[in-house]
Formats: C-alpha cells, structure tokens, sequence
C-alpha cells in the first residue's frame, strides 16, 4: 500500500512538470511515460479505465464527452463515473478498491483524438451500486460530505476555487494550445513552454468562462502586454500596439521587432473555424483596450 502510493505520487509529479511545460500530453506519451526505473502505461490501450496487473486499483480513467457511458460533472468538482457495461465487479473492482483504499487516481480529460490533459489526484469518494456509478472528486475530504452534490454555502466556494485551479485552468490551457497548434498567434512562437491561454474576457467575470472560443494562444510577452492593455486584438484579428509602447523613445530589439512590427499585423486564429476567438467578447475587450490607451 505505502509503495504504491509512493509510485501513484512519483508519476503525479512527473505528469505536473509535463502538463506545465506541454498542456496536453498524446496518447503515445501516455502510453510509455518516462519515470525512473523506466517508461510506464498511464493509459489502457483501448477502453476508458486502465486497471495495471501490478498495482491494486485503477490508475487512470478517460473522461470524453463522446462516450456512450452517461458521465457527467454534478456541481463544481464532483463527477460521475458509470460502471464499465456487463458487471459490477471487472474492471469496476479495481476502481471500488482505489475507493476502499483511498489511493487517488488520474483523469484524463479527452481534448481531441489521442490528446488529454490529465487531471491529478482525484479521488473516488462513492460507489453508488444502486445507481452503477462511481462519484469522484478533486478533494478526498468531500467523502465525509453527506451529500456532496448539495455543498453548504463555504463548501461550494471552496470547490469552485480547486475546480479552477486543478481543473479548469489546466483545461483551458490544453484546448486553447491545441486549437492553435501550439503557436502564438501573434509572433508565432512554438515553445509550448513559452504559451500560455489568454482570456478574452477575464475569468472574474461570470461570461469569462474557460471556453476555447474565450481564449488566445499568445506567448508570455504577448499575453502580459494585452493583460496589461499595452496591445489589443480587434474584433477583425487586427493586432494594435498602444501608445505607450508605439511612441516610447527606446529602441531596444523586442520593442521594435515584437511590438511594434507586429502593430497592423493580422492574429492567426485557430484553423477550425469553431475554435475561433468570439468577435463579440474581443469588441468588448477591445473597448477596454482603447479606454485604457
């Protein structure tokens, strides 16, 4: 037990130090994923649950939103896990021990056909026979909750701030990362260290939601300057460089070769159309930006 949790707490910080750098990882990569000692499957091969023969309970489960199971999210951090079909017991036995054992596991959150973004730990807090479903959260306190779908007042909002931290950030990072290809779309810079996701409308407001549509791929230079409203995105992708750094004196490399070069330049959205940034929620930043300007 004590080993296992050691090995469980070994591949969650190697997965942090991945999903930090990258967003998302490919299913090769999860597929042989490199830890001392040697690569190891955090992924089953074909189904949604991966159940390891050396270890005593479930590792990983896939969360997609084509599934044919009935998976769902009940309030702000906790989730539904449907029995695998045709038993209580098989794969589901393994899942129930990580609930016996309180041994946390991995969710992998389908992004795209073989890309997930793995959310770590989470902890199967019910096995609810009579519905054939597993409740899971991201907080293994909210098993002494009665009734964890109707959270107190204080327990919601303290959910809700681990959901953003620990769910939906991380989230929002990989999808935004993958629909742009992994490029700034102001520069083009492909580090994916280097990227972050960029709120159109910011994530204190209640239409700030992490939703790629409400995102921008930008660089950290990029990302920090339209934070800061030193540069806009029209609703047409026109790129504006503000006054400030249009009309500051020096002259050094990045001022004039990644601001002021880029002023009038074109942002490369995403290539599908549906993950293109709203034109409505960047009018209404870009009201924001010439304000401040």
């Amino acid at each position: 037990m004590k080993l296992e949790l050691e090995l469980r707490e070994m591949i969650f910080d190697h997965l942090a130090e991945q999903v930090q750098e990258k967003g998302s990882l490919h299913r090769d990569e999860l597929s042989a994923f490199p830890l001392e000692g040697g690569p190891r499957r955090l992924i089953d091969q074909n189904r949604g649950i991966w159940n390891p023969r050396d270890l005593m309970a479930t590792l990983s489960i896939v969360s997609n939103p084509n599934s044919p199971y009935a998976d769902e999210e009940i309030g702000d951090s906790i989730f539904v896990y449907s029995y695998r079909a045709g038993s209580t017991d098989g794969d589901n036995a393994k899942l129930r021990r990580a609930h016996e054992l309180q041994l946390p596991i991995i969710l992998l959150r389908w992004i795209r056909a073989g890309i997930y973004v793995p959310v770590f730990p989470v902890y199967v807090i019910n096995d609810d026979k009579a519905r054939k479903r597993f409740l899971l959260a991201l907080d293994k306190d909210l098993a002494e909750v009665p009734d964890p779908g109707n959270l107190s007042p204080l327990e919601r909002r303290y959910t809700r701030r681990l959901a953003k931290q620990r769910l939906h950030q991380p989230e929002f990072r990989g999808r935004v990362l993958v629909a742009y290809d992994n490029r700034c779309g102001i520069c083009g810079l492909g580090y994916r260290q280097l990227l972050d996701a960029a709120h159109i409308i910011a994530d204190n407001y209640e239409h700030g939601t992490p939703e790629v549509t409400n995102g921008l791929c930008l660089c950290k230079i990029h990302h920090a300057a339209f934070d800061a409203n030193l540069l806009g995105i029209s609703p047409d992708y026109d790129i504006v460089i503000g006054p400030k750094l249009m009309n500051d004196p020096s002259d050094g490399p990045m001022l004039r070769h990644g601001f002021r070069e880029m002023n009038g330049k074109r942002l490369v959205p995403p290539p599908r159309r549906r993950d293109r940034p709203s034109r409505d929620r960047l009018k209404e930043r870009f009201e924001s930006f010439e304000a401040a300007s």
